[in-house]
C-alpha cells in the first residue's frame, strides 16, 4: 500500500468491548496477521449479511453510529458497505493500516454493474490482504493475500485474487472453474463514495436489494443463504434446498438460521420469483 493513505473514521462513537461481545471474539488484539484473520472469520460467521431494512421502507444509514446500534446491539445484520465499514473501523482502532475501495460485481451478470460494493485493503506484518465481511453468497470468510494468482483455502471454498490489465478481480473456485466475484481498482474511496453508491443500491428500482430478499451466514461447515422464500444450505460439496411456506416461516427462518428475531405479523416487501 506505498503511496495510500489509509483513511481514519471517526471511532469516538465505537464500543470495541460490545462488537467483540457480538462477534464472541475473546482473542488477542494486538496488530497481526493471526489476529486479523480471527476477527475476521468471527465477523463474517455471526453478523449476517441481509436487506432487510431496505425491505421494510427504512433508510440504510452508514455513520458509525448507526452502525453499532443495527449491527452490534441491535442483533441485526447488514450488506457490504455497512458490514465493511463497521469492521474497518474496528481494525484501524486496533492499529491496523486500512484503506477503503470499490469494487464492480461480476457475480452470475455478464453486465458491467456500477460500483456498489465495499472492500477492505489492509497491511500487517509486512503483508498485505484484502478483508470483506460484506459480499454475501460466496463471500470471504478469511482474508485473501493481495498477490496474483495466489490461491487460498478457507474450509470447503477457495479464493485467488488476479490482476487484469486495469482492475483486480476477486475469484472463486466452483466446480473446477475460476468465478469472477468482483473486479477493483485501487482507488481510495472516501465516506461520500460510499453514500452515494449506498443510496443507488438501497432506492433504486433495479436494485438487486430493493427487488429481493436476501440474507445469508456462512460457517466454516455450510452457507445458509435465504432469497425470498428459498432457503439454501452449501457445504462446499451438496446444496440442499427448500422452499418457505407462509410469511410466518419465513420469521421463523430468520430467527432460527439467521438469529434475526421480527415481531409477528412483520410483512417484507419483495417480489416472489426475483
Amino acid at each position: 500500500m506505498t503511496g495510500m493513505t489509509q483513511t481514519q473514521p471517526d471511532s469516538s462513537q465505537l464500543d470495541l468491548q460490545a462488537y467483540l461481545q457480538r462477534i464472541r471474539y475473546a482473542g488477542d488484539l494486538r496488530p497481526s496477521y493471526p489476529v486479523l484473520e480471527g476477527l475476521h472469520l468471527a465477523h463474517a460467521t455471526h453478523i449476517p449479511f441481509e436487506n432487510l431494512d431496505i425491505l421494510l421502507g427504512r433508510p440504510i444509514r452508514l455513520d458509525l453510529e448507526s452502525l453499532q446500534a443495527k449491527l452490534v446491539n441491535g442483533g441485526r445484520g447488514g450488506y457490504c458497505f455497512e458490514q465493511n465499514l463497521l469492521f474497518g473501523a474496528v481494525l484501524q482502532a486496533l492499529g491496523f493500516r486500512v484503506v477503503q475501495l470499490a469494487a464492480r460485481v461480476r457475480y452470475r451478470t455478464h453486465r458491467t454493474l456500477p460500483r456498489t460494493h465495499m472492500l477492505l485493503l489492509v497491511e500487517v506484518d509486512g503483508s498485505t490482504w484484502i478483508a470483506d465481511v460484506g459480499f454475501g453468497i460466496e463471500g470471504l470468510l478469511l482474508p485473501v493475500p493481495f498477490r496474483s494468482g495466489q490461491e487460498v483455502r478457507h474450509f470447503a471454498w477457495t479464493y485467488r485474487v488476479i490482476e487484469e490489465a486495469e482492475a483486480w478481480v476477486m475469484q472463486s473456485l466452483r466446480d473446477a472453474s475460476w468465478m469472477d466475484l468482483y473486479a477493483f481498482s485501487l482507488e481510495q474511496q472516501q465516506s461520500v463514495d460510499y453514500e452515494v453508491a449506498n443510496h443507488y443500491t438501497s432506492t433504486h428500482p433495479d436494485s438487486r436489494f430493493v427487488r429481493t430478499l436476501t440474507v445469508q451466514l456462512p460457517t466454516p461447515e455450510a452457507r445458509s443463504v435465504l432469497r425470498n422464500r428459498e432457503l439454501t444450505v452449501d457445504n462446499g460439496k451438496t446444496v440442499t434446498t427448500r422452499t418457505i411456506v407462509d410469511d410466518e416461516e419465513l420469521l421463523e427462518v430468520l430467527a432460527e438460521t439467521f438469529g434475526l428475531r421480527f415481531e409477528s405479523g412483520t410483512r417484507f416487501r419483495f417480489r416472489d420469483g426475483a
